[in-house]
């Protein structure tokens, strides 16, 4: 099989010949960029490696740039660490002086060849900012992905240092390609994760407990109500990493559905959705779990620690802390109506509901009036079911 070489275009071959890195070099510098999405500090590695290989004071990738409406985000590899001395000068102030933006297309520019060596060296960004942090010499690129992310890098020298050499703009040019890749991937990686934190969220505030499993039972990830539930011991627990039901005979059938789970994962059997109840030996109402199969994409790669099945866990004794303010938002409540209607929904009689307010019985009964008045239901159980089916749990 004929393997595809990376067709680059005419202005990043060009400079291939003027490289002067050894292929070991330039094999780690593409590393650490390709790393750079997963690292907690987003290419803090090869920007550190980039500055060594330049001899320069900084590298700069600035993620987002700052605005009026907006505060900036960069990423810096300095003398002094991930930080630079005046970021935060030139994020709420400075960056609206610079003449160092807006540079054609993924190329790579020196600040005298973009505005002139008279222009740079007399503007204010460099007499009040750059200056007197010791910077002269300033290189840079602007990235513009085919998804809508625009980034900068940025690279400087010190004002006893040489301006850079066409063989030092030419490793750049040569890197950007790969740097715009990987800058894309991170940009798709944090859309995912957003996603997940909403869809996460959603569920933590609907008291569902969720643990993720792999192929061979061991738990890759839980929410906050996952570890509450399994913390107090009582009915389902964890043991040795994985998940265990407290008697024997629900065991053995919870233990069976993880498996047809897990065997469904692998393609060896349809994808399973079932339930089941677990006795807790404390005497509370039985918890209630779901097993789901996470079904292989179509092209999942071979990995035992990926996600093969979800557990669902629901408490119907944990009451909702659902937010005042969203009740009163959606069926314009008073106050008291509020906590009225929120006692409801939590599983209390009206009789129950006025001890627990410290209210009496017939003015628990007015508030339900005015409630069944704005809602337009006339039974508690009607009321209940349309609290618990709105949008409430989620906010």
């Amino acid at each position: 099989m004929l393997m595809e070489v990376t067709q680059y275009p005419v202005a990043v071959t060009a400079p291939f010949a003027q490289l002067t890195v050894s292929l070991s070099e330039f094999s780690t510098l593409l590393e650490r960029i390709y790393q750079g999405p997963m690292e907690q500090v987003p290419w803090g590695k090869v920007l550190e490696k980039m500055r060594m290989q330049l001899h320069a004071n900084y590298v700069t990738l600035i993620l987002r740039s700052p605005a009026a409406d907006r505060s900036g985000l960069m990423v810096n590899a300095s003398e002094h660490g991930t930080t630079s001395a005046g970021e935060v000068s030139y994020n709420s102030y400075y960056y609206s002086l610079d003449p160092f933006v807006g540079l054609p297309s993924d190329r790579v520019v020196t600040i005298d060849e973009h505005l002139g060596q008279a222009a740079w060296c007399s503007s204010e960004l460099y007499q009040q900012f750059l200056q007197p942090l010791g910077v002269r010499y300033v290189l840079g690129a602007d990235l513009r992905t085919e998804g809508g992310v625009e980034c900068r890098f940025r690279v400087s020298r010190k004002i006893d240092a040489p301006d850079f050499t066409e063989s030092e703009k030419a490793l750049c040019m040569v890197l950007l390609p790969h740097l715009k890749r990987a800058v894309d991937l991170h940009s798709r990686m944090d859309v995912v994760e957003s996603e997940r934190n909403v869809c996460a969220g959603a569920i933590d505030r609907m008291l569902v407990g969720m643990a993720i499993l792999d192929e061979s039972g061991t738990i890759i990830k839980t929410n906050a109500a996952a570890d509450e539930i399994l913390a107090n011991k009582d009915g389902i627990r964890m043991v040795k990493g994985g998940l265990d039901v407290d008697y024997a005979p629900e065991n053995r059938k919870f233990q069976r559905l993880l498996r047809r789970a897990t065997m469904a994962n692998l393609g060896a059997a349809p994808a399973v959705t079932e339930a089941m109840s677990i006795t807790r030996p404390s005497g509370k109402a039985r918890l209630g779990v779901l097993v789901r199969t996470i079904p292989l994409s179509e092209w999942s790669n071979d990995n035992r620690r990926r996600p093969a099945c979800v557990i669902f866990i629901r408490d119907p004794e944990r009451k909702s802390q659902v937010s005042r303010d969203m009740v009163r938002q959606l069926f314009e409540f008073t106050p008291a109506e509020t906590e009225l209607a929120l006692q409801l929904a939590n599983g209390l009689t009206l009789d129950e509901s006025a001890e627990e307010l410290g209210i009496s019985k017939n003015t628990a009964r007015a508030h339900l009036r005015a409630i069944f008045s704005k809602t337009g239901v006339t039974r508690q159980a009607t009321l209940v079911r349309m609290l618990i089916g709105s949008v409430v749990p989620l906010g």
